[in-house]
């Protein structure tokens, strides 16, 4: 039966959108392994080539030959994580297997590497455009650090290493999405709710309702509801009981994790020892800017010189200032975030829960809008008649000044069962060339995770909540934005550590008067955000940032210790383990659960040897914004050389002279210290 995979990229829709209407997640295994014997009857034709290889008939046809597939897994992936089901979580173990079967069966094929290696060898004499050189530097490094040079009985080894891992990180991810969803605190005592702002009481109201509880309130492990009950609830007790089911989430409990990561973290060790590296950091940083662990050991231990006594003193302040107040003992985990609010509230006479109302989801999509288009030159514009795969996604044409279409965009920012926690962004498709060199455009998604508007109120943000959603528009940018046309090196196909420059300078301007105009806006009057309010953001920006910084900081060793084993012998207990490797960089004795279990960036995503990257391009997006501190926040020459030399690029170039074209130097390494307050300096800014 020939399939149809139009579906998945249908001629009807705007820039072929997939038509999600027509998808069934009943057919995704059979389209996959459809799509898959395709794509292997194109790589044997290139296989068996008796042309001299060229970029054209080789590198260019590699690209090519699973279209289909990518076009599957671009949309099953987006909503294993946006709108999975039971189903699909079945699914995903059995067909990461299966792509992963294909990929060793070209990269480890010595007849593909032998065309590949011959270009290799002969690329200076190829006349090759830099994007196409850098294309295929990325593709046969990619096939040399997959095991192309290994022996036959290696290759079997790593087949069956590659085989099994992708089976444990979608089941690791879904144990902590079942375990977090299987947590739920339900208040029948009205008064259990002292403390809290009314937005977090009438969300918690109508979660009982929609899982079945009268007269009552529930608090869940989403973010939404589990930030505000820390940050404001008087009841103590049940903080904790809050706290202790956050910080247990997959583990042990029905869906404990702890023998998933173990068994991910020794086949790691296995897969780069069989290529030749002594640990999994090891092969994951020499594709890094970073390069190694002792650069990377390096940056954290100069950040953690700043960040600790700054962290000691957080603590004091917030200790003092408790037991001034009448608290007696010692601050627990959760009594931080309460206390520190309060004393915040009493410092700076400002608490956040006072910036909601300008912060509708509406009002600061549109102002990410507006501020995109005056740093870039760009509109996004809500379009119909594309399908969504929920009623809460919108979907946006995004377009240069001229008209020029970059992309469409899906905003998808509600919580529900099954969606997983946290925020990202995902690339449905990447920009590229198809098979007959017409240019296709990026469809993207940003996904998060806000309160939702209740019966009398829109959707209202906290904060964070607008940085979120500033930084996930930034990768998407990085995505629509790129003028690179091989997807290999298109968007954000760069270095792990350079990833977060785009996104996490977003977030810099949402202090600035200049930029908060622009959309904050009172819900219910219309009001421009008052300056005084504006002032007290500003001057709160860096409490308990040393605090904050020495947190991440010890994820980021969490991270190392795990994947620095050359070794999985002994690692019998991952919460002893866990322990050991951050003790050094935590302030409060131990009081339960287990951070890695949960740790899902590390062991179900990208981040593995690599959650120090959000750090190191800290360092990139504050140097960065120090650019338009000097020239003007809306510097037009300065945000379109960004555009044109970070965003458009891609990875067409070594992120090290991407950066040094738009700022005309290497980074500044104390501008994060600088911005959080951890050193005197300060940047001067334009007049």
């Amino acid at each position: 039966m020939t399939i149809d995979y139009s579906i998945y990229a249908d001629d009807n829709l705007p820039l072929k959108a997939p038509d999600f209407s027509k998808i069934d997640e009943g057919n995704y295994i059979a389209h996959v392994k459809e799509a898959i014997s395709l794509a292997r009857a194109r790589f044997e034709t290139v296989k068996n080539s008796n042309e001299t290889p060229t970029f054209a008939n080789t590198i260019t046809a590699l690209e090519n030959c699973d279209t289909e597939l990518e076009q599957v897994l671009g949309v099953f992936y987006t909503l294993l994580s946006a709108e999975s089901t039971d189903a699909m979580q079945a699914m995903a173990p059995e067909i990461g297997p299966m792509t992963s079967e294909l990929s060793n069966d070209v990269g480890l094929d010595p007849k593909i590497f032998a065309r590949v290696d011959d270009l290799w060898q002969r690329r200076d004499e190829l006349g090759l455009t830099n994007d196409e050189m850098m294309v295929l530097e990325k593709t046969w490094i990619g096939f040399v650090r997959n095991g192309a040079k290994l022996n036959d009985a290696d290759k079997e080894k790593l087949r069956e290493i590659d085989a099994e891992l992708p089976k444990l990180s979608p089941k690791l991810s879904d144990n902590a999405r079942q375990s977090a969803n299987a947590f739920e605190m339900v208040i029948t005592d009205e008064s259990d709710l002292d403390g809290l702002p009314d937005t977090a009481i009438t969300a918690a109201k109508e979660t009982a309702e929609a899982r079945g509880h009268d007269n009552a309130w529930c608090f869940t492990l989403e973010f939404p509801s589990y930030i505000p009950f820390m940050t404001y609830a008087d009841n103590r007790d049940l903080r904790e009981k809050l706290w202790r089911g956050f910080s247990a989430r997959a583990y042990q409990d029905d869906f404990d994790n702890q023998d998933n990561i173990q068994k991910i973290v020794a086949l790691r060790i296995q897969r780069a020892q069989l290529l030749g590296y002594d640990t999994h950091a090891d092969y994951v940083l020499e594709r890094r800017m970073a390069e190694n662990f002792e650069n990377v050991d390096a940056f954290l231990t100069k950040l953690e010189a700043s960040a600790r006594p700054a962290a000691e003193a957080d603590l004091k302040m917030v200790q003092d200032f408790a037991a001034k107040h009448g608290f007696e003992g010692e601050l627990k985990p959760w009594d931080i975030g309460y206390w520190s609010e309060k004393l915040k509230q009493a410092e700076y006479d400002f608490d956040e829960e006072q910036l909601r109302p300008y912060f509708s989801v509406e009002a600061v999509l549109k102002g990410a809008f507006d501020h995109a288009e005056k740093l870039f030159g760009v509109t996004c514009t809500p379009v119909t008649g594309v399908p969504v795969y929920h009623e809460d996604v919108t979907t946006y044409e995004v377009k240069d000044s001229d008209g020029k279409v970059r992309g469409l965009m899906y905003a998808d920012f509600h919580p529900r069962p099954g969606k997983r926690q946290g925020a990202w962004q995902a690339s449905i498709r990447d920009r590229d060339t198809d098979t007959n060199g017409v240019i296709e455009l990026p469809l993207v998604n940003i996904v998060m995770n806000f309160t939702k508007p209740t019966k009398d109120k829109p959707s209202l943000l906290t904060f964070d909540e607008v940085e979120t959603l500033f930084h996930e528009f930034g990768h998407a940018l990085h995505s629509l934005l790129t003028d690179i046309n091989h997807g290999a090196i298109s968007g954000t196909s760069v270095y792990w550590d350079f990833v977060e420059l785009p996104s996490q300078m977003m977030e810099n301007w949402l202090t600035e008067p200049e930029t908060l105009n622009i959309f904050a806006r009172h819900y219910e009057t219309g009001e421009a955000i008052p300056t005084d309010l504006i002032e007290k953001l500003k001057a709160a920006r860096n409490f308990m940032k040393g605090w904050f910084l020495l947190r991440q900081i010890s994820l980021c060793r969490l991270d190392l210790a795990w994947h620095t084993l050359n070794s999985a012998n002994g690692i019998d207990d991952v919460l002893s383990f866990e322990r050991e490797a951050i003790e050094d960089y935590v302030l409060l004795p131990y009081e339960g659960g287990c951070t890695s279990t949960s740790f899902g960036h590390i062991f179900a995503g990208a981040y593995s040897a690599g959650y120090y990257s959000y750090l190191w391009a800290q360092v990139l997006d504050a140097d960065a914004f120090e650019a338009f501190m000097e020239s003007g926040l809306y510097d037009v020459a300065t945000g379109m050389r960004f555009r044109s030399e970070i965003l458009a690029k891609g990875g067409s170039r070594p992120p090290l002279e991407l950066y040094r074209n738009f700022r005309g130097r290497d980074a500044d390494p104390d501008a994060l210290l600088r911005r959080e307050g951890l050193l005197d300096d300060k940047p001067q800014k334009a007049a």
